[in-house]
């Protein structure tokens, strides 16, 4: 038998989840109060007109608050679709990552294409795949599957302060990238120490097997904490 008392869950379309996740990458980036619309229009190379009715609407239905001349923020209900949205992008381009070898950037573009359309189901599976991965290819928290973000993120090895030791969370490299490092001892739980970074991006390392120095780009691939 049919509750008539419970309402269907509201559906959003692709175009008004990118809205939803744009607003929450902005928070993420340190952006405080709300979002302006002109901000919204240039990351989604829109007319502000076309973003400014779109935020009406979104306000109209209740997933985010339109200040007047500021901008917009989250509505719980909005928080709560933005967060699932970018918790399947980035999983997505942790698999790209790791598994198909793409770097980071070319990861995610790819899994923007997948973000709208992956059920629930599939996105468990993909993060029991993964390891359940709090971290994205490029450094952003992965929200966990009840929507809340993840504390204590781990963060790109050349961020790190030089002098610091740091343990590897994990290793976003695929292929030879990805072999070589684990040959270097440089795996998940290993001990590290950034000992300088070069004007060239270069990371010199010290880690399990002595001083190692590796480009830029494969540093980035190592996570720690």
């Amino acid at each position: 038998m049919t509750d008539t008392h419970i309402q269907p869950v509201s559906k959003t379309t692709e175009s008004e989840e990118m809205y939803l996740i744009t607003i929450a990458m902005a928070i993420e980036d340190g952006h405080d109060g709300p979002v302006p619309v002109s901000r919204l229009a240039e990351e989604l190379e829109v007319s502000k007109v076309s973003a400014n009715e779109m935020v009406h609407k979104l306000a109209d239905r209740g997933f985010v608050e339109y200040v007047p001349y500021k901008g917009a923020t989250l509505s719980v209900a909005g928080d709560r679709v933005a967060r699932t949205i970018l918790r399947r992008r980035r999983l997505w381009a942790l698999f790209l990552a790791e598994q198909l070898g793409l770097s980071p950037a070319a990861a995610d573009t790819v899994a923007c294409e997948f973000e709208h359309i992956t059920p629930e189901d599939v996105a468990h599976r993909l993060a029991h795949f993964l390891g359940d991965p709090h971290v994205g290819p490029t450094g952003k928290p992965i929200p966990s599957a009840d929507g809340t973000p993840t504390p204590d993120l781990a963060r790109p090895l050349p961020t790190a302060a030089i002098g610091r030791t740091v343990e590897v969370d994990h290793v976003i490299a695929g292929g030879a990238d990805r072999s070589f490092l684990a040959g270097q001892g440089i795996a998940p739980g290993a001990i590290l120490t950034l000992e300088g970074v070069g004007a060239d991006g270069t990371v010199l390392v010290g880690g399990p097997q002595g001083r190692l120095r590796i480009s830029g780009e494969m540093a980035a691939a190592v996570m720690v904490t």
